[in-house]
């Protein structure tokens, strides 16, 4: 039954609070260790030492693309709507959710009276669509525009063919409307709004440094953001120290500064926190055990997903059987034990634990729930998938990723010793920076030149879109592995399952598109889309004197919440 834009929008508020309990129930609500009161330090001790792998990948919210770059402009920049920290869809510079047509192909928002930029400049309508115009255009070419690809006339603008949406898909009345009309109905429309490729920039400052060798992004302290703090100062190799904003229009922050902190990995934080440098850590896996019977010590349950990257139109992963091999040679369950030391979870989902559509019925290559893998079954695969290639022997293969920590490096030495005692592969190693890692995968779309590398995604918002057909669907900027768009024997299956993501994408009746996402999930699976490893906890230290420091399941702190965290003596 075909429901009401509105009748969609009440049904996921419902759904988002019953994902809140869950997440609830899985003891994961991140909360410090310490319970214990005590006195507020006065303002200027409210300091805030907080850690990012840095230099951060981007300071430009349209550009975005990692958690750690996306900390700080969480802090700095906002949008219409934003996730509070049970992820659920909340107005931010709107003064309430949108109303939306009869179609649900547009949404009007009316913003709060009196928004201000942190430089006192006025945030106006005209700045909000501004903002998400530029992520869209094609002279900026934003690597994640396409999480605005419903705006309609989205992709003539994104490759050049029109100059701009403003006065076509992205309209205002006055300075407190904004209309964004969209080219299909789709329940999950506002949860996209929330990444921050919408968030809104002080056009003043990004003109003013537009040419030049300066980024605006370095000026950011004239003014650029509306968020609960405002930068003073950037630095490429030490950090970003931020002040509270008192120009934001929200809840006002408590901390009077945030100094975010860069270091190579967290092996780094770690130490830092125990020479008392920082207040929060994350705690690098194999430390893990040693800590988690301590007051400051939580775990946070996280919507992350680490899995192994096979690009269909490099040989020998264009065929079906050698990918399905691969697949089943690998023991999930030991890796997680020995390598990860029961820190995180094995897992066969694309669709992370916590998330709406996570499919309990869901399974591995071999029609088994299990995570211990089939090596008997992967050695059939692998003989066969190699007489179809007319191979006698398995090729050299080379895995590339980036070391976050010794532990994943011991992760896919065990992932490359499985392949080679099962298979008898051979497989050489490529680690790079996080930073390059990025761009090699960014290149593969259409491309061969990277063809095996291990990755892991967060969730962006909570919808099975940001999942299923944000990387296996057709022009989708992060179907980098080439499924469905490749020269094997089983591109016209993959071309289907596209079909069925977009149907469930534009499908109202949330029962039924939940079931289409599981559909497709176990046909991706199948293919080996992904193979997925494992899904991970947060586990981190907090100073106990800092006081409600809490990260939701996206690793973030939701900017309202600032007004509750605090330092005491």
């Amino acid at each position: 039954m075909k429901a009401g834009k509105k009748h969609s929008l009440q049904f996921l508020t419902s759904l988002l609070c019953l994902m809140a309990v869950f997440l609830a129930s899985c003891g994961g609500n991140g909360t410090t260790g310490s319970t214990s009161s005590g006195t507020a330090l006065p303002d200027a001790k409210q300091i805030l030492h907080y850690p990012v792998i840095g230099d951060i990948g981007s300071f430009d919210p349209a550009t975005v693309q990692d958690t750690d770059s996306n900390f700080p402009i969480q802090d700095v920049f906002t949008g219409l709507v934003t996730l509070d920290k049970n992820l659920a869809v909340v107005p931010e510079l709107a003064t309430a959710l949108p109303t939306v047509s009869a179609d649900g192909l547009t949404y009007t928002f009316t913003l709060r009276s009196g928004l201000k930029f942190s430089n006192g400049d006025p945030l106006t309508a005209s700045d909000v669509v501004y903002s998400i115009n530029r992520a869209v255009s094609k002279k900026l070419n934003s690597p994640v525009s396409g999480y605005l690809s419903l705006l309609k006339d989205f992709t003539a603008v994104n490759t050049g063919k029109i100059p701009t949406l403003i006065g076509d898909s992205l309209l205002t009345k006055g300075d407190s409307t904004v209309i964004i009309k969209i080219s299909k109905p789709a329940a999950y429309f506002l949860e996209t709004l929330s990444y921050p490729t919408s968030y809104v920039v002080n056009h003043k400052i990004v003109e003013k440094y537009s040419t030049g060798n300066s980024l605006w992004t370095d000026h950011l302290q004239e003014g650029a953001g509306s968020g609960p703090f405002k930068v003073e100062s950037y630095s490429h190799t030490t950090g970003i120290q931020l002040v509270r904003n008192d120009n934001y229009s929200g809840p006002k922050p408590k901390l009077s500064r945030l100094s975010v902190d860069f270091y190579k990995n967290e092996d780094g934080m770690y130490k830092a926190y125990q020479a008392k440098q920082l207040d929060f850590t994350f705690v690098p896996t194999a430390d893990v055990a040693n800590v988690n019977s301590r007051p400051d010590y939580s775990a946070t349950d996280v919507l992350t997903i680490r899995y192994l990257s096979l690009n269909y139109l490099a040989k020998p992963f264009d065929n079906i059987k050698i990918r399905q091999a691969l697949a089943l040679a690998i023991n999930k369950d030991l890796i997680v034990k020995t390598a990860l030391n029961n820190a995180f979870t094995a897992s066969n989902h694309i669709i992370p634990k916590g998330m709406p559509g996570y499919d309990t019925a869901l399974t591995n290559v071999d029609g088994s729930t299990t995570t211990t893998g089939n090596p008997t079954k992967a050695k059939e695969l692998f003989t066969a998938g190699l007489k179809e290639e007319g191979l006698s022997v398995a090729p050299a293969l080379t895995l590339t990723y980036y070391p976050r920590e010794q532990t994943y490096k011991d992760a896919m030495s065990q992932v490359i010793s499985m392949w080679q005692s099962v298979l008898g592969i051979k497989v050489n190693v490529q680690t790079v920076a996080r930073a390059t890692l990025t761009t090699l995968e960014d290149a593969t779309v259409n491309n061969k030149s990277l063809p095996l590398w291990q990755a892991g995604w967060n969730a962006d918002y909570p919808d099975p879109q940001d999942w299923l057909t944000t990387f296996f669907d057709k022009g989708s900027a992060y179907n980098q592995f080439n499924y469905g768009q490749n020269q094997s024997a089983d591109a016209p299956a993959e071309q289907k399952v596209q079909t069925l993501l977009e149907q469930a994408d534009t499908t109202q009746d949330q029962t039924a598109r939940m079931k289409l996402y599981n559909q497709a999930e176990q046909l991706i699976i199948n293919s080996v889309g992904w193979i997925p490893l494992w899904q991970e906890k947060v586990h981190s230290l907090t100073n106990p004197n800092v006081k409600n420091l809490k990260l939701n399941s996206q690793q973030l702190i939701p900017p309202d919440d600032w007004s509750n965290i605090y330092l005491v003596q």
